[in-house]
């Protein structure tokens, strides 16, 4: 299924500019974010072992700590993010040696094949977008795996730093905290369902793994 292409909302231009603007500094808690990676993919693997998967796209991997974290667990990580300065700096960073990065953009077709992955994760990249286009981020996350899309985001709880901030950075946060399951749930796409099924499993106060089945 190939998406039509999206005309940019103002929104979506501020994120590319903040993004690629801020990258320098995402690179600096590289190290932290790395250790946090790694305590929480400790935390979820009473639900989902990541270790029983082989090939995996870390769709808005920023600075790359994630892809770190995947591939020292032996899997094939390839990151995926539309900001060139972020993935210049994941390439940078000497913990993603041989890991693959690609610079696309998931609200357009992404370069793979049906089915290319076992897993998809995008970690809090939804919030930040628009309901319409957190439906076409969880459609084509679908389209590409084959066993399990994983939203790493904010659960349903509501704090009000994050709330300021998340507004400073022009996200979708307080609709996404109440309807982020449901949308998952109801995501239709031209094949039908994207998700056969979608368990939300709480790992902090604030934050939530969204695992879903893909169609």
């Amino acid at each position: 299924m190939i998406i039509p292409a999206k005309r940019p909302h103002l929104t979506d231009l501020w994120h590319r500019f903040l993004f690629n603007t801020i990258a320098p500094v995402y690179g600096t808690f590289y190290d932290h974010q790395t250790k946090r990676f790694s305590v929480v993919l400790t935390t979820v693997s009473t639900e989902i072992n990541l270790d029983s998967y082989k090939t995996i796209a870390d769709i808005g991997c920023g600075p790359g700590a994630l892809t770190s974290v995947l591939r020292d667990k032996g899997m094939q990580p390839t990151g995926v993010d539309r900001a060139s300065r972020m993935l210049a700096t994941a390439k940078k960073n000497p913990g993603n040696h041989s890991i693959p990065f690609i610079q696309a953009d998931v609200l357009e077709q992404l370069p793979f094949a049906d089915k290319t992955f076992d897993v998809s994760i995008a970690a809090y990249v939804a919030h930040g977008m628009q309901k319409e286009d957190r439906s076409r981020l969880y459609t084509e996350m679908s389209r590409i795996t084959k066993e399990k899309v994983i939203i790493y985001d904010y659960g349903r709880n509501w704090a009000a730093l994050t709330a300021m901030i998340e507004w400073l950075e022009q996200s979708d946060y307080k609709r996404f905290i109440h309807s982020a399951r449901d949308e998952m749930v109801d995501c239709r796409s031209a094949r039908g369902r994207c998700f056969s099924a979608v368990k939300m499993v709480e790992i902090s106060t604030l934050a939530a793994w969204y695992i879903c089945t893909p169609v």
